[in-house]
């Protein structure tokens, strides 16, 4: 990772946004990247897909926003008017992702929707980690966001608090639910808050990192369990009612979940791509008939998918990238009511110039960190 200059973007379409970035972030999904995980990640891509700014230029066909707007970007990129956008299934849209390494996952046809700073695979479309962007689909994607409201509050529209909204909902978490959260990053946390809003009973976090854990139960009157000093589902097992489980689970940790000496090897040979470890553990920790809700990133075949229990247990499982764009509205209006405060989390603050740093920080757990905020 490192910061470079390199020439402004351009308008290349009519419907493109020229952004001046206010604001931008590094999410766990960015770690991805960092560590070498993702496929069609190339040297010199620009990384970032949760940023925010001010609209600088926009092309001929734009009417939507204009210069001086300031907006949030989703970092789904979708068109609007296909077939998935217009079924409100944004992250499936079939227009955007048309770059070569689409076709790299030959099983997936159409792709899906191109991603900000996402590797090549999601379009190879430059992030936000940077002074300024240029923004496809310019009369669809940026949300305008009213000037009373800080960068802060309102930066993780464009990623994290949608992605952890719908991760509760597919859950079907409401009043009296209970819910167990594996993964106390960015998006857990935040799951946690949304989980809290809905009025969820019983919320129950999980990881090994102390200081998230304690945050989680500080914050969000969380149940807070620790992977390394016992076994997460028979613990949330036998704190539920009736021993049964809860009603739904949430896998906010994704592919790299560390799991068995076997998936470590498996995983190295490039004989499979994901872990199964947090799957398995979300399997046993929900009752008959619940909801396994994943919004943490799988990037290929997983060992040890106990589809036979999850098919004993009458399970459900939603999952996929987020379908940002539908929820904005209402997320937005849950901000400005002081429901939600999503800046609570954040616990860095830096320069662009000193992203590197900021990566190293949070990829090691370093200094209790949560969330890393850059501003150019």
């Amino acid at each position: 990772m490192r910061v470079d200059n390199v020439p402004d973007p351009k308008l290349q379409e009519k419907d493109d946004v020229i952004l001046r970035v206010t604001a931008t972030a590094i999410c766990g999904s960015d770690l991805h990247l960092y560590r070498g995980k993702m496929p069609a990640t190339e040297e010199g891509d620009i990384f970032g897909h949760e940023f925010m700014g001010v609209v600088e230029e926009v092309g001929s066909e734009v009417t939507a926003v204009k210069k001086g707007d300031r907006v949030v970007i989703p970092f789904v990129i979708a068109c609007g008017n296909c077939f998935f956008c217009q079924h409100d299934l944004m992250s499936a849209c079939e227009t955007t992702n048309t770059g070569p390494g689409a076709a790299i996952n030959k099983k997936i046809i159409p792709p899906p929707a191109a991603l900000f700073g996402f590797s090549h695979l999601y379009g190879g479309i430059p992030g936000g980690q940077a002074e300024f962007v240029r923004v496809p689909k310019g009369n669809f994607g940026p949300f305008k966001v009213p000037g009373s409201l800080s960068d802060e509050k309102v930066l993780f529209l464009s990623d994290i608090l949608p992605t952890a909204w719908q991760a509760v909902t597919n859950a079907n978490i409401t009043k009296g639910s209970t819910v167990a959260i594996y993964g106390a990053g960015p998006v857990g946390l935040l799951s946690a808050a949304c989980a809290k809003m809905l009025g969820a009973e019983q919320i129950f976090v999980v990881d090994h990192n102390d200081y998230r854990l304690q945050y989680a139960k500080d914050t969000y009157g969380a149940i807070p369990v620790n992977f390394d000093k016992v076994d997460a589902a028979e613990f949330i097992i036998e704190q539920t009612k009736g021993h049964r489980g809860v009603d739904g689970v949430i896998d906010a940790i994704g592919f790299e979940a560390k799991g068995s000496i076997l998936e470590t090897i498996m995983t190295n040979l490039k004989i499979e791509g994901s872990s199964g470890a947090a799957l398995r553990q979300c399997i046993a920790a929900v009752r008959r008939g619940g909801v396994v809700s994943v919004p943490g990133v799988y990037a290929g075949p997983i060992h040890g998918f106990l589809f036979g229990d999850a098919f004993d247990k009458g399970l459900t499982f939603k999952m996929g990238q987020t379908h940002v764009h539908k929820y904005l509205p209402q997320l937005l209006e849950y901000i400005e009511n002081g429901d939600l405060s999503p800046e609570a989390i954040i616990t860095h603050r830096m320069n662009l110039s000193d992203a590197a740093k900021g990566y190293e920080i949070f990829e090691k757990r370093e200094e209790e960190c949560r969330k890393v905020i850059l501003t150019p």
